[in-house]
């Protein structure tokens, strides 16, 4: 089975339907990029993915678990990362980190917790409160929580939105990290250069449903700036 596998997946918000019958594979170690148009349903599905909403209908497996059968134990297998940081601002960022090394009971927390910080370059604020960070420090203290227990697979739903160009970069290098770890990563994005770059394989998802995929060897920019056209369009 793929890392990440689903099946048939449906979700409803009332009369709303925001996913329609999505049908995808992640392979272990691969990197996907969705995109999409807003409102075609990414967000949604990396929630569910991450187990902060439930599916209405469908079936999810991650890393061989079915989603419906063991959230709480997925949740220390996945690493999220969002446009909004989620983090706890009268809290430092040591504390922070602390907060979620006890949650994922990790080993040796104290080194591990000096490791990301220092990878993103926030090891000399460690004990500032993180109210007082930027809007891209804080995205950058975020990344160091979604790596910081090893997770076997990565979720990322826009996550350079509001970064600065130094936070992106560091990003990017984090990327490149968890891509010679040969983790599994699905990343959704509106940047279509900076996703199709980044990924092994690109799929487009388009008003709930899954409308197009394709290895990322097969394609060039600009003919898959004309594909996205085509397909959140037609």
């Amino acid at each position: 089975m793929a890392a990440i596998q689903v099946r048939n997946l449906v979700k409803s918000f009332g009369s709303q339907v925001a996913l329609r019958g999505v049908e995808l594979a992640v392979e272990e170690g691969e990197f996907l990029t969705l995109v999409g148009p807003n409102g075609a349903g990414k967000t949604t599905l990396i929630r569910i993915l991450a187990t902060l909403t439930r599916p209405t209908g469908g079936e999810v497996w991650i890393d061989g678990r079915n989603l419906a059968e063991g959230a709480l134990e997925l949740r220390r297998r996945i690493g999220f990362i969002s446009h909004q940081p989620l983090l706890y601002g009268d809290l430092t960022a040591q504390e922070n980190l602390r907060f979620y090394a006890r949650i994922y009971n990790l080993a040796e927390a104290a080194e591990r917790i000096e490791q990301v910080l220092e990878q993103v370059g926030l090891l000399s604020r460690r004990r500032d409160p993180v109210r007082t960070f930027s809007r891209g420090m804080q995205q950058r203290l975020s990344i160091a929580r979604a790596i910081l227990h090893r997770p076997a697979v990565l979720l990322l739903d826009e996550p350079y939105t509001g970064l600065d160009q130094q936070a992106a970069a560091m990003l990017d290098q984090v990327m490149q990290a968890v891509g010679a770890a040969s983790r599994t990563v699905l990343m959704t994005t509106h940047d279509l250069h900076r996703g199709l770059s980044m990924s092994d394989r690109v799929a487009i998802l388009s008003a709930g449903r899954l409308v197009y995929q394709a290895p990322r060897a097969d394609l060039n920019e600009r003919s898959f700036r004309q594909i996205y056209r085509d397909a959140v369009t037609g």
